[in-house]
């Protein structure tokens, strides 16, 4: 739709609108915005580059804004900047595990259900729909699904504490806001990630700030 509309544009002289497009599959994240007051459109588990025109009735007046967050500059028009998210993930979500080459499948024991939630957890594509849908503007349920991914597994245990401290700790820098657990996240989510995830994270969080408090001091102690 939006394709056609800036062909009717140019076609009159005026400026097209600037959105964000790569994949049009559902998997990037990049076709980020709010339609009709929704992140993504009205349809759940849809992003909008896959919410057809068929979705709404002849007739309807359709409005599409840019996502609406403080961490989430608007560039021009229907894009906004999600750098933040990127500078969120290169604070921690990492492994340094030297995999070498492809290993065996079953050398490393993973329970069926830590790699069914690792899985789920890794299926966020960083739209930053939650983040527009929150009252808060937080980022909770991103960073929290990005640190769970590595969390579940085997190979992300060497940086597990470091990771869940970094990551929040960037995030907070970034400017989002507070999770206060109204979980507008979750129901925005194209990809039906769920707030358990932000469970995990504040555990780890405490955990591993405790874990730190302890070690300025001296008093390590295997928790």
């Amino acid at each position: 739709m939006l394709d056609i509309l800036n062909d009717q544009l140019v076609v009159k002289g005026e400026d097209a609108i600037a959105f964000e497009h790569d994949c049009r599959e559902g998997i990037c994240g990049s076709c980020s915005m709010n339609i009709n007051g929704r992140p993504h459109g009205p349809k759940r588990l849809t992003t909008a580059c896959q919410l057809k025109m068929r979705s709404f009735k002849n007739g309807d007046t359709i409005f599409i804004e840019p996502w609406r967050a403080r961490a989430f500059p608007v560039v021009k028009d229907l894009i906004s900047d999600r750098s933040a998210f990127d500078r969120i993930q290169q604070a921690g979500a990492y492994v340094s595990v030297n995999t070498g080459s492809a290993p065996e499948a079953n050398s490393i024991p993973i329970s069926k259900e830590n790699a069914d939630e690792a899985f789920e957890a890794a299926a966020c594509i960083g739209c930053g729909a939650c983040v527009s849908a929150c009252p808060n503007g937080s980022a909770m349920l991103f960073t929290a699904a990005k640190v769970s991914q590595y969390a579940l597994l085997p190979q992300g245990q060497a940086e597990r504490d470091t990771r869940a401290i970094n990551m929040v700790e960037q995030m907070d820098k970034e400017g989002f806001g507070g999770c206060t657990n109204h979980g507008e996240c979750q129901e925005a989510c194209p990809k039906a990630i769920g707030i358990k995830y932000i469970t995990l994270l504040n555990r780890d969080f405490v955990k591993a700030s405790l874990k730190k408090s302890l070690s300025m001091k001296g008093k390590v102690e295997a928790l």
